[in-house]
């Protein structure tokens, strides 16, 4: 479990956030026994998104690169891990914060907590969350976020699909552990090979797409846990994985 830890400053990615999240991530990450990541947050809002005084001076353009470069690193990172990371939120995620939860693979909400993209109303566009948010929502639900900075509540975050369970605050880190035990109980190397390939087929077009996962199914038979899985199932017996 990573935890954004710094509710004071309402748990912003500043740079120093955003390095510390990119080094959580890659931390372990060859481990075999590192199964999931879970990015929970301290305090009331899970994350407000960019520092604003790191945005302040018009002229550090050097800096501004930096901060939104090594934020898009960290978002694509997410999806480019072997295994499995779930956003646990409870509180207000905005803007990058909102982005944040977008790029997870899986994202478990308490009932109090609310989605935006603000960044309309201080004269800053949320052109990167957009990048995350359109990947996750209907075009027009997205839109009327970026256009509006009107907060999503949990249920109607639900309902369009940007996180995937909401749940009473007090059954939030049951239901997060709940899913992380499934996960467990699956070989983590057909779990990688799977996520990688469902981030590649997912902006391809439908032939295209079909024509890769069906060489990826035969490769998934090629794997030792692949062959496993099969010969327990008609065996009748659980499957021992190597990973």
């Amino acid at each position: 479990t990573i935890v954004l830890n710094n509710p004071r400053r309402r748990n912003a990615l500043s740079l120093p956030m955003l390095r510390c999240l990119r080094q959580d991530l890659l931390h372990d990450v060859k481990s075999r026994e590192l199964r999931v990541i879970v990015i929970a947050a301290e305090g009331p809002v899970f994350c407000s998104g960019h520092d604003l005084k790191e945005l302040a001076t018009e002229e550090d353009v050097k800096q501004h690169s930096q901060v939104f470069e090594l934020c898009a690193e960290v978002m694509t990172l997410i999806q480019k891990l072997p295994v499995p990371v779930i956003a646990k939120v409870n509180g207000l995620a905005t803007a990058a914060g909102c982005q944040l939860v977008a790029s997870c693979d899986i994202a478990v909400a308490s009932e109090r907590s609310k989605f935006a993209t603000p960044g309309v109303n201080i004269g800053l566009f949320c052109s990167t969350p957009a990048v995350a948010l359109g990947r996750s929502l209907p075009r027009k639900v997205a839109l009327e976020m970026l256009f509006t900075g009107e907060p999503l509540s949990a249920q109607e975050a639900l309902m369009h699909g940007l996180v995937s369970k909401v749940v009473p605050e007090d059954k939030l880190e049951e239901e997060t552990m709940k899913i992380s035990h499934k996960i467990c109980e699956s070989s983590k190397s057909v779990l990688a090979l799977g996520k990688a390939t469902f981030y590649r087929q997912i902006t391809q077009d439908l032939d295209t797409a079909y024509k890769m996962t069906t060489q990826v199914m035969v490769d998934n038979l090629t794997l030792r846990d692949g062959q496993e899985g099969i010969e327990a199932f008609v065996q009748k017996r659980k499957p021992v994985w190597t990973h």
